[in-house]
């Protein structure tokens, strides 16, 4: 089993700045793939982000490609989600997941573990 603990949430107002960490602890972190989804109340849960095992690797969704970049170091079992120049459309729950296996996905149910969540809120 992997845990995950998402942190870094909270209240900003749009333009300003935030960065999540997530971190594992359990099985061989290295191992694993890894992303960021979010819930915005009302909707769907959807991807934002994913990292490969090593890092070497990465793949964002095109409300954040730019915005957004997503990183891990291994040596801490952490990944993290740094986010700029945020927008109010970008408030929601956001989630850490994991998969074992090198590469990420885009769809959630390719990932076996999953993070209890942190609140996002970005005002106008």
């Amino acid at each position: 089993q992997v845990q995950l603990v998402e942190s870094g949430g909270g209240l900003v107002q749009a333009g300003d700045s935030l960065r999540l960490s997530c971190a594992a602890s359990g099985r061989t972190f290295s191992n694993y793939a890894m992303a960021w989804f979010r819930q915005a109340p009302g909707k769907e849960r959807e991807f934002v982000a994913t990292i490969s095992w090593s890092g070497g690797s990465t793949y964002y969704a095109d409300s954040v490609k730019g915005r957004f970049t997503i990183s891990r170091d291994n040596t801490k079992n952490t990944i993290y989600l740094q986010m700029n120049s945020l927008k109010p459309e970008d408030t929601a729950v956001y989630f850490c997941a994991g998969r074992g296996g090198g590469h990420g996905y885009i769809d959630a149910d390719k990932y076996n573990y999953w993070g209890q969540g942190t609140w996002v809120t970005v005002s106008s």
